[in-house]
This record gives structure tokens, sequence and C-alpha cells, in this order.
């Protein structure tokens, strides 16, 4: 196929190029594509993805970047099942996370946003996936591959677990809100890859984010309170069950990425296990790649172990 195809009329010049950015887990190849008229970001469909489930994709990207909640869409191309967004600029929301000028502004900013995210209206008929048949099926995939016992015990003792009772209705989720997918223009937070949303508990995305931003229970409360609107002395049950749930999903499925890159798998003690702030220095100084069966493993060994904490 022909990906000067998948681009409007006016954008396919001679000068414009176009550049392999990586794929997702989804499979979706990811191109940016730079022309007169600016930069941009191309996503074309695995061949193997159902039509209807790319169809809900699109519907919900749209709807999230007419809310200004992510990136402008600029073409869909429905007969090749790509879809090219405006290419926004990061200013790094991770650097005003942790910067402690700015860190209650970037907290605050982060909850309103997902606030106007879990406000969206539910189009009719959007399917949406429980997460813990997610995280059964992710764990079934781990069958015959070797994990350290704590593995195996926090994910059957979820498994077996029944879920506190939720007060919140279901709304549009997210479902895959980490820093990767967090940028900032300057102005606002905007959220990519829209590919996992879906209806779901409201908590999951605040509970994801605050796990991969390693937040301590303060935190939390004060993010659920930007989120709220309200003040929050006590987190909800529900809130810390997903921050498990979340943190055992995620991290199966880094292993069973582990596994297809090629790691052996092994047994090890929950003490010898490298943290997720641990993980992370191994990222920055370059010890450790999440490209990489090693770094798949560590990062996936990492979240279980925090989710013993959670």
């Amino acid at each position: 196929m022909s990906l000067e195809a998948c681009l409007p009329a006016e954008l396919q010049q001679p000068a414009t190029t176009i550049s392999r950015i990586g794929a997702g887990l989804s499979g979706a190849a990811v191109y940016r594509v730079d022309a007169g008229a600016g930069s941009f970001v191309l996503e074309v469909a695995a061949e193997d993805e159902p039509t209807d489930s790319w169809q809900q994709k699109v519907t919900l990207l749209q709807l999230a970047a007419s809310a200004a909640l992510a990136p402008r869409v600029v073409h869909v191309d429905e007969a090749r099942r790509a879809v090219l967004s405006e290419l926004i600029v990061d200013r790094s929301f991770a650097e005003l996370y942790w910067d402690p000028r700015s860190h209650a502004a970037a907290l605050d900013e982060l909850g309103s946003m997902l606030r106007r995210v879990h406000s969206l209206p539910l189009p009719a008929g959007v399917a949406g996936q429980d997460p813990r048949d997610v995280l059964s099926t992710s764990w079934a995939g781990l069958s015959g591959f070797t994990v350290p016992g704590f593995v195996a015990a926090a994910v059957e003792r979820l498994l077996a677990d029944e879920a506190p009772a939720s007060d919140r209705a279901p709304v549009l989720s997210h479902n895959d809100v980490n820093p990767t997918n967090l940028i900032h223009d300057g102005q606002r937070v905007l959220l990519l890859d829209w590919n996992s949303a879906g209806p779901n508990d409201p908590f999951y995305d605040l509970a994801s984010i605050s796990v991969f931003l390693r937040m301590d229970e303060r935190t939390c409360r004060a993010l659920l309170q930007a989120h709220d609107g309200a003040p929050v002395s006590v987190l909800p049950p529900r809130f810390r069950y997903n921050r498990r749930l979340m943190s055992l999903l995620c991290g199966s499925t880094f292993l069973r990425l582990a596994q297809r890159t090629g790691h052996p798998g092994e047994d090890a003690s929950l003490d010898a296990t490298p943290d997720l702030g641990a993980f992370y220095e191994s990222l920055r100084s370059g010890a450790l790649r999440l490209t990489s069966a090693e770094g798949q493993w560590g990062f996936g060994l990492a979240l279980i172990k925090g989710s013993l904490q959670a």
C-alpha cells in the first residue's frame, strides 16, 4: 500500500516526507509526515484489526480531538484505515510535574484534563472490555513461561478477590494513561493513543497515572481532588483496587512482550526485584531499554511488585 495515498491530496507533494516512528501494541504502524503545510502523524491500522474495532477507535479519537483533549484529526481514509493527526511539539509534562515549582499546577491540570475526558458523552454502541477479563487472558497467555512466585500469587489473588463496589457510573475512559501518552503543548495537557479507549470505571485512568508517576497517598488524594473538584480525605477502596488491577494488567502484558522478544523467563525473589523507581533509573542511565526483552521483563516485574503496595 502506498503511504502517500493515505494523505489528503494537498499533502501529496514531492517535498512531503514520510518516516516511520514505530508501532504500538495494537500492531498499527505510525509515521511522521513533514510537508509544507506542517508536520503530522499518520497511523495505519494493522491488517488483522477488525473494521468495526478500527471505526470505534476513530470515532472516539475524533470525539476527544473535538474537545481539545487529543491532537486535531486532519484526515481519515476509511478505505485504507488510516488517520492523519496534527503533530504536537511536546514541551514535557513530566518536567512540569517533577519540578517542585510547577508540580501542584501540573497535578491540578492533569486531574482537570481527566475530568474533561470522563465528561465526554459515550457514543451509542461503543464497546468496552473488563480489565479483569483482559488480565485473565494475559495471564493465561503466560502459561508455561517461568515467572517469579510472587507474580503468580499477586495475579491469582486479585482474580480471586471480589472487586469493591463502585459508586460511580462508567465513563469514557482513555484506558492507557501513562507518561508516554501525555503531552504538553505549552498551554494544555493532551492525550495520545486512544486505541484502548472505551467505557470503564473513572478510577481506572486516575489509578493508572498515579502508578506510573509513583504518587504517594497524599498526591493521589490531590489528583482525585483536582478531578472531582471537591476535597478528598480518604482514598476510595475502588481507587486502591484499580491501582492493583492496572499494575498487574500492565505488568503481565510486558512479561508477555518480554517472552515474545526472547526472554527465557526466570524465578526471582520479591526483595531482589527492583521497584519502579529503580527501573526508571535504569532506563535513564541507559542500562535498560524498554524495547529489549530484558527491559520489558524488568518493567513487568517492577509494576507487579508495585501492585503489592498499591
